[in-house]
Order: C-alpha cells, then sequence, then structure tokens
C-alpha cells in the first residue's frame, strides 16, 4: 500500500510504474487544466479506458475538496476567539482555489489506479 501511495505521488503509470501519467514532471506546483499522456510512453498502458472515464474522479476531487475545506477550518479555528468568524470563509476559499490544480491531478491519479487490474 505504501508503494502506491507513492507511485501515485510521483506519477507514474500504474502498470510499469516508469512512464508518466500527465506531462507535467512534478503534479505539485502546476497551474492550469492538467495534460495528460494518452498512452504511458515507457509501456504504452492506455490511461483513458473510454469516453468520459474520468467523470468519476470528479467524485474523488469532490471529497478531496470538502475533506481540504474540512481541516481548514479545524485549523483555522484556532486562531480565532469567536466559534465562527466570517474571515475564516475567506480562508477556505483561498485554500480550495490554491489546491484546485493539484486536486484534479491526484484525483485522476487516484481513478486510474483504483481501477487498474490488479489480476495481471
Amino acid at each position: 500500500m505504501s508503494h502506491t501511495i507513492v507511485h501515485i505521488l510521483n506519477n507514474e503509470c500504474p502498470h510499469c510504474h516508469e512512464g508518466k501519467v500527465f506531462n507535467e514532471k512534478n503534479i505539485f506546483l502546476n497551474i492550469g487544466f492538467p495534460k495528460m499522456n494518452q498512452y504511458c510512453p515507457h509501456c504504452h498502458f492506455k490511461f483513458e479506458k473510454e469516453p468520459g472515464y474520468f467523470f468519476g474522479a470528479m467524485y474523488v476531487n469532490y471529497g478531496l475538496t470538502v475533506a481540504q475545506g474540512i481541516a481548514t477550518y479545524l485549523i483555522a479555528q484556532q486562531f480565532f476567539t469567536e466559534r465562527f468568524d466570517l474571515r475564516i470563509i475567506a480562508i477556505i476559499a483561498f485554500v480550495i482555489v490554491s489546491m484546485a490544480s493539484f486536486n484534479i491531478r491526484l484525483s485522476r491519479l487516484l481513478w486510474i489506479y483504483m481501477f487498474k487490474n490488479y489480476s495481471i
């Protein structure tokens, strides 16, 4: 399991662990919509199995965003005296917007790894 997490965070192909899923070398600090390779440059594994394959990754992205929003609220509320200060909303919005590009990439990688054929 820990090896799988390392492969996901390193943007590696789920089949050969050599090629990259996204064209970017670093998935953490990129801005803009991700540019995926259609096939693995090393083993030619097809990432998008069918049209609309990554629609399910939107649900993973939603879960990541909600988790980040809740975690941001729990951390930010420690710095304010009132139970809920309206400034926390701006902080949560900033974190969600700044993490959006990373979440898209991570959710697609998680989706590919969840539906990888592990019987091979």
